[in-house]
């Protein structure tokens, strides 16, 4: 194998794995650090949600859209990778399946904070 090969070899190995991580990331909004997705939208907890198990489905998901994780995505650190109902995979974070909320607009956004008591958006 020669060197370009192996540049080549090691930038395919670097993408493939960057695409398996977790696609969370800081930001900043009116509550301070939040989690939040690849968009910068505030990504949220679920209080019914059991550790590594989402009870958030049908109605629930298409108003909490999951944080799905691409088959082949592998836990890292406080990430990981739990199975939902319907055999997809979803991102939690310390052990909590996280979601984003369709009403808010634009990223900084955190109006699904506290809905029904329980609803939270996670912070780091």
């Amino acid at each position: 194998m020669n060197i370009r090969s192996l540049t080549v070899f090691a930038a395919a190995l670097v993408i493939s794995s960057a695409a398996l991580a977790a696609p969370v990331k800081q930001g900043q909004s009116s509550l301070g650090a939040v989690l939040t997705d690849e968009k910068g939208m505030t990504l949220y907890t679920f209080d019914k949600d059991a550790p590594g198990m989402s009870a958030c489905v049908d109605a629930c998901a298409q108003n909490w859209p999951p944080l799905m994780a691409a088959g082949g995505a592998m836990a890292e650190g406080d990430y990981t990778v739990i199975k939902r109902a319907d055999g997809s995979m979803q991102w939690a974070y310390k052990g909590k399946p996280l979601y984003t909320w369709a009403k808010d607009a634009k990223p900084g956004d955190t109006t699904g904070e506290g809905f029904k008591d329980i609803w939270h958006a996670a912070k780091p």
